[in-house]
């Protein structure tokens, strides 16, 4: 009886959580998403993100991501553009841009802390450089600093 169930739970859950595609995400989105991460640039970023999670070169969380930027840590830095409600993280980009550090926006919370190898969604990740991902890391670095900021 227990194990009908949970294969049935299992076989509903696969139906209605069939992998949303970017363009209803992106959708969801706050009005302070900017700049956001095209779908090309959201598939590399969440590709650095599970590298740098094995190398222990990242930062998840509000909290974390927040104290380490005061503290003069570097690295880039990837928002989710579906937080709610938005003051969580709204003053973030404000002290991003104060400290030179690049970031960007990804649709969707689910996805970024998916990244991260965690179950719980994350509002913001800070992604360090490190040699093993150093070719990726230059040139998302350099394509998120180029993403126009906005006024």
């Amino acid at each position: 009886m227990g194990k009908d169930k949970k294969e049935k739970r299992k076989s509903e859950g696969e139906d209605i959580d069939k992998e949303k595609n970017y363009e209803d995400l992106a959708q969801n989105v706050s009005p302070i998403a900017k700049p956001l991460a095209s779908r090309k640039m959201a598939k590399k970023l969440y590709k650095i993100i599970k590298k740098a999670q094995k190398q222990k070169q990242l930062r998840k969380g509000v909290k974390e991501v927040q104290k380490f930027v005061r503290k003069g840590e570097k690295g880039v830095i990837v928002f989710a553009g579906d937080t709610s409600p938005v003051d969580v993280i709204c003053h973030m980009p404000l002290v991003c841009e104060e400290s030179n550090i690049p970031y960007c926006y990804t649709p969707s919370k689910e996805d970024l802390g998916a990244a991260c190898g965690s179950r719980r969604p994350t509002c913001m990740v800070m992604v360090k450089p490190h040699e093993d991902y150093n070719d990726l890391y230059q040139e998302l670095f350099n394509e998120v600093k180029g993403l126009p900021l906005p006024l």
